[in-house]
């Protein structure tokens, strides 16, 4: 996976999106790896526009579908949808409309921080943002994340 390219290309053409997923954790200092990039993204049709614009590059195509299902990558896509896991040249990434537990882009938005990676600023969940979206994902991988979440939390707090 590409991560740093991918960062760069929604950072530089200026998609409004929030890291949600596992990237944010790290960016919080977990150690866990992980192997896609997760994100909400703001569902203004400008940001649509964007976002389509930004990915069409790297040939995204939905992730556990046929190779060669015919799939159109646009704007238009991006709206009749909320949730696109997509396969692209540099790597998996997750687009989601909403984060189970934290809410819609705005709410997402409103929880979160600015953090500086691959020399780009961008937005990530905050920790208890990120913990409750965890809780609510309910899946085995997100609830052993938890304890190392709440001690970075509590560490934070401390500082």
């Amino acid at each position: 996976m590409n991560l740093e390219r991918l960062i760069q290309q929604l950072c530089d053409s200026q998609v409004d999106f929030v890291v949600i997923g596992g990237w944010a954790a790290i960016f919080h200092g977990s150690v866990h790896v992980t192997n896609d990039l997760d994100i909400c993204y703001s569902r203004d049709k400008e940001n649509l526009r964007k976002l389509a614009a930004a990915l069409a590059p790297f040939h995204p195509r939905l992730r556990g579908f046929p190779d060669g299902l015919p799939f159109i990558w646009d704007a238009t896509t991006l709206a009749n949808g909320a949730l696109f896991t997509l396969t692209t040249d540099l790597g998996i990434i997750d687009l989601l409309a909403e984060v189970s537990g934290v809410g819609t882009f705005e709410e997402a938005c409103a929880s979160s921080v600015e953090v500086n990676a691959f020399g780009r600023r961008l937005r990530a969940l905050d920790l208890p943002a990120l913990i409750c979206a965890k809780k609510a994902a309910g899946r085995p991988k997100d609830l052993l994340m938890l304890p190392e979440l709440e001690g970075l939390l509590e560490a934070s707090r401390d500082e």
